[in-house]
């Protein structure tokens, strides 16, 4: 029989979810709790699905973002989830149905982007998708930091404070708004997000383990940072803590929130092994330890992929260092975005244009979604093969246009 791809109906939600729980490898007959659980951070419209003889065997769903881009204002984006397809129904073009279809939507609906993050590498640079922002956790072995264990608090006149998860809900938006506003690579946050990671909703196929919370107040009083973590249990032979911390969230608007709030969960008693979780690899925290080689790296990875669909939109919505004027020819597989654009850069704003120019510049989209917030180097895209530079000094440009100083960051998963 044909294999449909389409929206998803009510009734046929709780196929959906197991499908997407058999593609992602967890236990898939989902319990009525799970299914009303899931069902209200969905929107049917953008769930879909491929049915075979009436059975769902892959799935696919969106959701409106917002992404911060370069210079602190932000742009919609269509934030891709759910993404998988069964075992038995493999390299059958299903995900390529779903994706093409959605894109096309996307574009029309007016978004100037697309995100998603990968769980395999190799399988989105095809749609256009190129690695925007990447993540480095390090473990640290903390007894070997050279910091001062007996840390009572910081020195700034500031303080650190433990907090309830219902404190959480209420000044954790008001933090990430702010980090928004000056870190490309964040991503919106729902109240829905901040009720599931508190644990006040709760689904049963992600069991939350109660956090401790702590936040940093300078002198003013005014909350700067957030930390989240939670502590194992383990004990030594010779009845010895040996206990591991592992931070799950860390919102901190200046240096002096992020060392203090690192010293704090640094000192805790009965920890030994701290885990940082996914920090920018630009983090001040290993430099911050006397001796840096204390954290070791744990994982180093990609993080948050894009893809452009409004060329215009996307790059004039950022800021540039530099005056400067490019011509790029983008080519597009889907035919989304393909073209020749002029960019005319400066400090006091950017203008994009389709021209008949020459160009400077040759690229797929996907090194376009790579380059965009400022973390990929153009010379480096060159030198690999997927940047083309047709006039002498024309990459060397692309780097200072969109090069940034500090690396971009997506704390988030999704």
């Amino acid at each position: 029989m044909t294999i449909e791809t389409r929206a998803v109906m009510e009734s046929e939600f709780p196929d959906w979810l197991r499908a997407t729980a058999t593609g992602f490898l967890q236990p898939p007959t989902p319990s009525a709790e799970e299914i009303a659980a899931r069902r209200t951070g969905v929107d049917l419209s953008r769930t879909f699905g491929a049915f075979d003889d009436g059975r769902c065997v892959a799935t696919y769903r969106t959701f409106a973002q917002r992404l911060t881009v370069v210079g602190g204002a932000t742009v919609p984006s269509n934030a891709i989830t759910n993404v998988s397809v069964s075992p038995t129904h493999r390299r059958r073009g299903l995900l390529s149905r779903l994706m093409t279809a959605d894109l096309a939507v996307a574009k029309e609906r007016g978004d100037a982007v697309a995100s998603l993050v990968s769980a395999e590498y190799p399988i989105y640079g095809r749609f256009g998708f190129g690695p925007a922002t990447w993540i480095t956790e390090w473990e640290i072995d903390l007894p070997r930091t050279g910091l001062d264990r007996r840390w009572a608090g910081p020195a700034d006149g500031g303080r650190i404070d433990l907090v309830d998860p219902a404190d959480v809900r209420v000044l954790g938006p008001q933090l990430h708004e702010r980090l928004a506003a000056v870190r490309p690579g964040t991503v919106s946050r729902t109240e829905r997000w901040w009720q599931v990671s508190t644990g006040a909703l709760k689904v049963p196929s992600q069991p939350l383990k109660e956090q401790f919370y702590a936040v940093y107040r300078p002198a003013d009083g005014q909350v700067d940072g957030l930390l989240a973590y939670q502590c194992d249990d383990h004990w030594g032979r010779a009845k010895q803590p040996q206990n591991t911390a592992q931070v799950s969230e860390m919102i901190a608007l200046n240096p002096a929130a992020e060392r203090a709030l690192w010293n704090y969960v640094c000192s805790v008693d009965w920890v030994t092994t701290l885990r940082s979780g996914h920090r920018a690899p630009d983090d001040l925290l290993p430099r911050l330890l006397p001796d840096p080689r204390a954290a070791k790296v744990h994982t180093h990875a990609d993080l948050l992929w894009l893809r452009v669909l409004d060329v215009v939109r996307a790059l004039e919505a950022r800021t540039y260092d530099v005056s400067a004027t490019l011509v790029l020819e983008i080519h597009d597989g889907l035919g989304l975005s393909s073209g020749r654009y002029r960019l005319e850069v400066s400090e006091q704003g950017a203008h994009c244009t389709r021209t008949t120019d020459s160009a400077d510049l040759t690229l797929d989209v996907r090194e376009l979604g790579a380059l965009y917030l400022g973390d990929e180097s153009a010379l480096r895209l060159v030198e690999l093969g997927t940047l083309e530079e047709h006039g002498a000094g024309a990459a060397r440009m692309a780097e200072r246009v969109f090069r940034t100083p500090k690396r971009p960051w997506c704390p988030d998963v999704f």
